[in-house]
């Protein structure tokens, strides 16, 4: 079964919140479509509050992309463990995402402002 990502850039600013707290904003988001999953959005690392991101020790690997590495999110609020995942290093047909995190919607929020 061929799967095919789409990556491209995606129009406006982008609030992530987290546990209510606003962790990052950005007008430099891509958008990601992997097959008939949903669409995830990225969100460039400097954009993003990383004080905020403990490394955690999981790690995954896609085909379609390579290996990813988490993050777990510390506020004062919450901590949201491994709620985020970072391909540092995609393979070919991945590459506009490296340097960009991801977020788990049912820990995180990212939403168009």
């Amino acid at each position: 079964m061929s799967v095919t990502l789409e990556i491209r850039p995606v129009p406006g600013r982008y609030i992530v919140r987290a546990s209510g707290a606003i962790i990052g904003e950005t007008e430099r988001a891509v958008e990601l479509v992997e097959g008939a999953r949903a669409p995830v959005i990225y969100v460039p690392r400097e954009d993003v509050a990383m004080a905020l991101l403990d490394p955690s020790e999981r790690h995954s690997t896609c085909p379609f992309k390579g290996e990813a590495r988490y993050f777990t999110i510390v506020t004062p609020e919450a901590r949201l463990e491994d709620a985020v995942w970072s391909y540092e290093l995609p393979i070919a047909g991945a590459e506009a995402i490296a340097g960009h995190l991801a977020f788990y919607p049912e820990k995180v929020r990212v939403e168009p402002r």
